[in-house]
């Protein structure tokens, strides 16, 4: 079938991914539910069920995904492995160390960053890892280079046997743009790497493939320098201004690029090495500098060199003429090029739109959680709640003021164990189902060695419910938890492991068990249970 009898789709970019993968080739597919990353493996779980020759598999987290991946790409399969930008620091270490085995079926990493935190506790950049480890990075632009480099990212994968990332951002994963597709690539067959030696990494096959790795980065740069991606237009004359965009950044910049007086020559960049050459070039013809990038100033910062070296004025996220965090967008990027803003018009003053924070959907089980918890601790003095990432994060709002940490996923069992080792007591940590298997059972183990004198609240309510209500890795059954045999496995004593049902009509009831194990001097863990209200909704509406 060819490309104009697939026709034109209209698909998030995050779609358009999933089905670059699929066309690409890939065989199968592994990821964490983050937003903005979700929908890719939402949507190749969707191309499962047509497909029998695709699999796709949510995983506990995004290491055991990229693990996953390695062990399909080792079997010479071509793997997608979806994860958001903060999950990339969970899968960092068999990420790193991936650099430097020899890549077989091809392995793509297509990773989500959210500049803005729309729904993330930081705006990091993943430009930075697959500059860490020395690979390449595609970024696309829009919709229909989202697939195209997905697909293009296989082939540059098995072509120099490293994994590829492909770095996307929140407002392209979250948009909807026309696609083309074309003709589907042929799949890999099962075929083992034949030299093991190049996928174990002891010191001297290590030190081997990273000398390899080092010695063949003017051949990688000069693919990227020369490929399609990173195109280069100068403008003739003297008085010349020079913008240089990278990704969706681009999308900005020729929305308005119509209005500008002067000469304008302009480098987009979409992969990565950084094409030095085209960089050099662009300098060396404009008296002016601009640059917009999503996310960190990656690029600017390796323009400006030590010391602000660069000859020429640069303008951009360090220098302070475009914010240095947040989305960029048309008006930001009209400011920053010296064009007049477009303002709409004004609200009169009466007008007032009230905050629309977010909060638990009426009828969440973690309430009623929490309305057990605040009771049980208002028995005691000076007490601590640490929580983690999920829906039973927003107990942080005012109505509710229940938890008082949240840091990275699984951090609540670790930060009370190390505040209660600190001295300070009470201390009830609070995680999600979801959550804890993703990386609390290691913390549990932890607390478990020491007796920590914690009470951990795992809050069961059979759904990965922040991200969509995608089911849990060990989904559970009601009061038949699953987490419960995870739990007493791991040796915690199990007369202080209780399940409860959590409702509003059990809040003192529960309250007093959660009190008694507080008072209790060392580990107890406690198993709220109920399924998500929004889940339970689409049960009902499905049945």
């Amino acid at each position: 079938m060819n490309s104009t009898e697939l026709g034109h789709q209209m698909l998030l970019g995050d779609e358009a991914i999933a089905l670059g993968a699929v066309h690409g080739g890939a065989s199968l597919a592994y990821g964490y539910p983050g937003t903005p990353s979700t929908e890719i493996l939402e949507t190749c779980l969707g191309y499962a069920k047509v497909f029998p020759r695709f699999k796709a598999t949510w995983c506990t987290n995004e290491k055991t995904a990229y693990e996953q991946a390695l062990g399909a790409s080792l079997a010479g399969r071509r793997v997608l492995v979806t994860m958001k930008h903060v999950g990339l620091n969970v899968a960092a270490d068999p990420f790193m160390s991936s650099a430097l085995v020899s890549i077989h079926g091809g392995l793509v990493l297509a990773v989500a960053d959210d500049p803005g935190m729309h729904s993330s506790q930081n705006e990091q950049d993943s430009r930075y890892f697959a500059d860490f480890a020395k690979i390449i990075c595609l970024e696309p632009a829009d919709h229909q280079q989202a697939y195209d480099m997905t697909r293009e990212a296989f082939v540059l994968s098995e072509k120099y046997k490293m994994p590829v990332v492909l770095r996307i951002v929140t407002r392209l994963a979250h948009s909807r743009g026309v696609v083309l597709p074309r003709s589907a690539s042929a799949i890999n067959s099962v075929n083992k790497a034949q030299d093991p030696q190049s996928w174990i990494l002891l010191p001297n096959n290590a030190r081997r493939q990273w000398h390899e790795r080092l010695t063949s980065e003017a051949t990688l740069k000069n693919e990227i320098e020369t490929g399609p991606h990173n195109q280069l237009s100068l403008a003739p004359g003297d008085d010349v201004l020079g913008v240089i965009t990278t990704g969706t950044a681009r999308n900005y910049y020729l929305e308005v690029a119509s209005e500008l007086k002067t000469p304008v020559s302009h480098l987009h960049i979409g992969a990565y090495p950084l094409p030095e050459q085209k960089i050099q070039q662009l300098l060396a013809g404009v008296k002016k500098l601009v640059i917009f990038e999503e996310g960190y100033p990656y690029l600017e910062r390796l323009i400006r060199g030590v010391g602000n070296s660069s000859p020429k004025p640069i303008s951009g996220r360090m220098s302070g003429e475009v914010p240095a965090d947040g989305e960029l967008n048309p008006d930001i990027v009209r400011a920053a090029l010296g064009l007049s803003v477009q303002k709409g018009l004004s609200a009169p003053a009466s007008f007032t739109i009230p905050g629309r924070p977010p909060q638990l959907c009426p009828g969440c089980p973690h309430i009623d959680s929490y309305a057990s918890i605040k009771e049980a601790l208002s028995a005691f003095g000076v007490s601590l709640v640490t929580a983690d990432i999920g829906c039973y994060t927003l107990g942080a709002m005012p109505e509710y003021k229940a938890i008082e940490s949240c840091v990275c996923m699984g951090a609540s069992i670790g930060m009370a164990k190390g505040a209660s080792e600190a001295g300070l007591q009470p201390v009830v940590a609070v995680i999600g189902d979801s959550t804890f298997f993703h990386s609390g059972m290691t913390a549990l183990v932890d607390a478990i060695s020491a007796n920590s004198n914690i009470t951990v609240m795992i809050l069961d309510n059979e759904t990965v419910g922040m991200t969509g209500g995608q089911t849990t890795i060990l989904p559970s059954n009601g009061m038949q938890t699953r987490i419960k045999d995870v739990v007493l496995g791991l040796g915690v004593n199990p007369e202080h492991v209780h399940v409860l049902h959590t409702h509003r009509t059990q809040v003192h009831v529960n309250s007093a068990i959660i009190q008694k194990e507080i008072e209790y001097q060392g580990l107890s863990v406690i198993i709220a249970v109920r399924e998500c209200i929004e889940t339970a909704k689409r049960k009902k509406v499905t049945s």
